[in-house]
């Protein structure tokens, strides 16, 4: 591959890492954390960006909690442990500065 080749693919990978993790790079330390918790616990079926479609189609994507209920008011539910009607849905339970993490995140999809 010519220098002119391997330089245009070098910065067409670094534009393609930029555009995916740009979302995440514009999170605060805080918000990072609360979405490496939502990507490990619930991207298997929910939405949790702010374009895509939920994996699983009666799965809410995150970005549209906020219009069903304030997302602060979910700190106890998440303390507590999230348990739904559907065996799908695994249950855990968040430490409280996870707690902040998570819901700072779900904030951060409403901006």
């Amino acid at each position: 591959m010519s220098v002119i080749g391997w330089r245009t693919t070098v910065l067409a990978a670094a534009a393609i890492a930029g555009a995916a993790t740009g979302a995440s790079a514009q999170l605060s330390p805080g918000e990072q954390r609360g979405r490496a918790l939502a990507l490990a616990n619930c991207a298997r079926c929910h939405a949790i960006d702010k374009v895509s479609p939920s994996p699983l189609s009666l799965a809410p994507p995150f970005r549209t909690l906020h219009r069903r209920y304030p997302v602060e008011t979910l700190d106890e539910a998440l303390a507590e442990g999230i348990v739904t009607g559907h065996p799908s849905m695994p249950e855990f339970r968040l430490e409280p500065d996870q707690i902040g993490d998570f819901i700072a995140f779900l904030k951060s999809l409403e901006r």
